[in-house]
């Protein structure tokens, strides 16, 4: 049996663990077998440049923080080596991220074993699926680029017609002067 004080320190680790985990709008979890600590490194450092927390994980906390926020689900996935790369703004990022590192490091054993998704506990395929979309600042970008097209297109024409219809006035004018 674990004195106190550990056992106040590890009820603390674990508040805050749900906490973190009700408050984000995503999270997925790994299993971060087979990485080099070059491939580890600048995998953190993309992390934490796209406001993703990444860190390794105690499963047995783990699940003591999912169980008390809800996610009974995730009960299966949390064995062997586990790390949670979370994120509180951008529900995309955590999956983006992971499937990009994926993606360019396939012999790595590198694996996804589940997440959740908007407070709903999501599988592998779902977090695989969400990587490949774009991140919300570049779908912002198109969305503004679509509804601004129509508008640049209509002063262009406007600017033509302006040019066309003032070309033989200045060349009258310029007839008129000699």
């Amino acid at each position: 049996m674990p004195n106190a004080k550990v056992l106040s320190e590890k009820q603390a680790i674990v508040a805050a663990l749900a906490e973190q985990m009700k408050n984000a709008s995503a999270g997925v979890f790994v299993d971060y077998k087979g990485i080099t600590v070059e491939a580890d490194t600048k995998l953190r450092a993309d992390m934490r440049a796209n406001n993703v927390e990444y860190a390794v994980v105690k499963n047995t906390l783990t699940r003591f923080a999912a169980k008390e926020i809800g996610f009974d689900e995730l009960d299966p996935i949390l064995n062997g080596t586990t790390a949670l790369a979370i994120s509180a703004e951008d529900p995309i990022a955590p999956c983006r991220m992971v499937g990009d590192f994926i993606q360019k490091n396939p012999k790595a054993s590198f694996a996804v074993k589940g997440g959740f998704v908007e407070g709903k506990v999501v599988d592998v395929d779902t977090i695989m699926a969400l990587s490949k979309l774009t991140n919300k600042g570049d779908l912002i970008a198109t969305v503004l680029g679509t509804l601004n097209a129509p508008i640049a297109a209509l002063a262009r024409a406007l600017n033509a017609i302006a040019e066309k219809q003032g070309a033989p006035a200045e060349a009258a004018a310029e007839a008129t002067a000699e």
